[in-house]
């Protein structure tokens, strides 16, 4: 392979074999490079670096250090899931940071998309820097770049995991499946034994749900829109519509409306529900929800999240509209 383009002689992994055989190479790539010495990893739970996770552990063991940071902005269960695949099944060197104050604190009232995004993104590398130095003997930092992350890097937009640490955290990178598209890095995970809940975990944004809580991030909101979302990808699973849509999630908008409940005026949050298909993210179409299943995702959100009356759908493709709502 050439530093910085894939090998157009490089088979596609779609099976099993290829999948074995190329972890078996990136194993043996991996101990030549780091040999002895010691390598430190963000591992949010997404495909990318869990994949990125397993082949270190598998080529190095304890030599790896995972650290996953809870920002808050997690999905239910996530960190949870981290927690259980990787150190208790996987026996990693897994640290946890419990940041959630930290992250929800410096965004309360802060209401502007980017200036959420620049706070998240600050706090994640504070945080990370900090576990970093710590950990004094650490000579690489892993990520789980995958291809088309270095294609967008060439003129599309920058696009680094963990850029931006400090000057005196310099670590030499190693990046296993770069070359790898997102289909490829998922056989790569099933053949790694990693679970399919997190091999096919959906597209999710850096920022997490703080997307998906627009304006000013409150904690009502946001557990909200966690609970919502939860429900949602319970049952589309019951449905089989997991693998067919390609991204499903919920919004719980800045804003309240007049409902009942138990024969009572309420004042409460409305969940929006959205649902699309796309093959590279610059374009994307609606999924139709069928109405039976609408209804029972309805019923469930009205009953179950505390602080909510109303249910809507967002049908918007884009272009007009954009995948996420901020």
């Amino acid at each position: 392979m050439a530093n910085d383009l894939r090998d157009p002689k490089m088979e596609r992994i779609n099976n099993a074999k290829l999948a074995q055989d190329f972890i078996e190479e990136q194993v043996e790539a991996i101990r030549k490079q780091v040999g002895n010495k010691k390598v430190l990893l963000a591992l949010s739970g997404g495909v990318d670096s869990s994949v990125c996770a397993a082949l270190l552990i598998k080529a190095i063991g304890s030599n790896l250090t995972c650290v996953h940071v809870n920002h808050g902005l997690l999905r239910k269960g996530e960190s949870e899931q981290v927690i259980k695949v990787f150190k208790e099944q996987l026996g990693a060197n897994l640290i946890y940071v419990d940041a959630v104050d930290r992250f929800l604190d410096a965004l309360a009232g802060v209401e502007d998309p980017e200036t959420k995004r620049k706070i998240i993104g600050k706090i994640f590398i504070d945080v990370f820097a900090e576990e970093a130095r710590k950990l004094n003997d650490v000579t690489f930092l892993a990520q789980g770049t995958i291809y088309p992350d270095i294609l967008e890097s060439k003129g599309i937009k920058a696009h680094h995991n963990v850029g931006g640490l400090p000057e005196d955290l310099h670590f030499e990178l190693v990046e296993p499946v770069k070359f790898l598209y997102k289909d490829e890095v998922r056989v790569i995970g099933e053949q790694l034994g990693l679970p399919a809940s997190m091999v096919y975990r959906q597209p999710f944004p850096g920022p997490g749900l703080g997307v998906r809580c627009p304006g000013a991030i409150t904690r009502e909101r946001l557990e909200c829109v966690r609970e919502s979302d939860a429900i949602l990808r319970e049952e589309f699973a019951k449905a089989g519509l997991d693998k067919k849509v390609w991204q499903y999630f919920t919004i719980v908008p800045p804003f309240k409306s007049t409902g009942i409940k138990d024969n009572k005026r309420t004042f409460e949050y409305a969940v929006v529900l959205r649902a699309v298909n796309s093959i590279d993210a610059t374009s994307a179409t609606v999924e139709e929800i069928p109405y039976e299943l609408l209804f029972k995702i309805r019923d469930r959100i009205l009953r179950e999240v505390k602080g909510v009356n109303r249910v809507l759908v967002d049908i918007s493709p884009k272009p007009v509209a954009t995948i996420e709502w901020e």
